[in-house]
């Protein structure tokens, strides 16, 4: 069996790499083009959305690397609640439901407004795509290797 970590480390990969690829289709099925800003626009929550827009490479690889730590932080507070709340793994795809809920919430109460990026109102239209998104793309592998790990574990 592989260790806990690699398991969580090759999970938040994928459901970051799932999200990011969901955020370019939505850019693209919305504006007709692709972001070539993606990146420095997250990168824009610390350094500040004229300060990234401006960047180059540097910026971009930081927006990487943030995206995808808060993915993996994603990934380890699930498996860490999988493993604590029995709850969770009675049915993983209402557990994946609930769970990209709980990132739309954080991400739109708690992580934008704390940032750099200037303040926007929470986008309620746009709220049930985006829930479903966070849902399939982070909560669902979550659950699913977190279910597969622990089952093989007990």
């Amino acid at each position: 069996m592989r260790p806990l970590y690699k398991r969580i480390l090759l999970t938040g990969l994928t459901a970051g790499t799932l999200d990011i690829l969901s955020a370019y289709v939505s850019v693209f099925i919305e504006t007709g083009r692709i972001s070539r800003r993606m990146f420095q626009y997250i990168a824009g929550g610390a350094l500040g959305l004229g300060n990234s827009l401006n960047g180059g490479l540097p910026v971009i690889l930081l927006g990487v690397f943030f995206h995808y730590f808060i993915a993996l932080s994603f990934t380890l507070f699930f498996f860490f609640l999988y493993r604590k709340n029995r709850f969770f793994g009675l049915n993983k795809y209402f557990a994946a439901l609930l769970y990209g809920f709980f990132i739309w919430a954080v991400m739109n109460v708690i992580v934008l407004p704390l940032s750099a990026l200037p303040p926007r109102p929470i986008n309620w239209k746009g709220a049930p795509l985006d829930l479903l998104i966070l849902a399939v793309m982070i909560g669902l592998p979550s659950a699913i290797s977190a279910s597969a790990y622990y089952r093989k574990a007990a």
